[in-house]
């Protein structure tokens, strides 16, 4: 395994500061904090963002999440898990997630309007933008996984 490339955090605290801008304004949107980490964790997945995945599996747990609902969430279409909101929004983070694959699709589109209102899609399509982007960041920079520890668990270890 690469060492890490190097550390957003201090060669350009601006390009982390706004990310953490776009959290702040996700976390207080209004969109539950369990789907928002339902669609990082899933696009992290796609993306294949190791750093991501371990820290929102980790998240998720921290928030009462199954380990079933985790682990099918690979094969969500299939798993009967997942509320039709869930597997709304999980259909949303593919579609958006895989732009090169083609366009969201009308039929994407047409399974995620009755759970959202047009303000709830726009912050859901600003979740999913917003983790592509940690992903990108972390996946370029060889961020390494495994030593994230969500903020519940941290407080209750400190």
């Amino acid at each position: 395994m690469e060492s890490q490339r190097f550390d957003v955090t201090k060669v350009a605290p601006g390009i982390y500061s706004a990310l953490l801008g776009l959290e702040k304004y996700l976390h207080q949107c209004g969109l539950e904090e369990r789907l928002l980490h339902l669609v990082k964790l899933r696009a992290s997945q796609l993306n294949g963002c190791a750093y991501c995945i371990d820290m929102h599996w980790k998240d998720l747990r921290a928030l009462g999440e199954s380990e079933q609902r985790l682990y099918g969430l690979d094969a969500w279409e299939e798993s009967p898990y997942y509320t039709d909101r869930e597997r709304a929004t999980l259909a949303w983070t593919e579609a958006v997630t895989r732009l090169t694959e083609g366009h969201v699709s009308q039929a994407v589109y047409q399974q995620v309007r009755p759970h959202f209102t047009d303000k709830e899609l726009a912050d859901l399509t600003a979740a999913v933008a917003t983790i592509n982007a940690w992903n990108r960041m972390a996946i370029a920079a060889r961020v390494l996984p495994g030593t994230y520890q969500p903020p519940k668990a941290a407080q209750k270890a400190g």
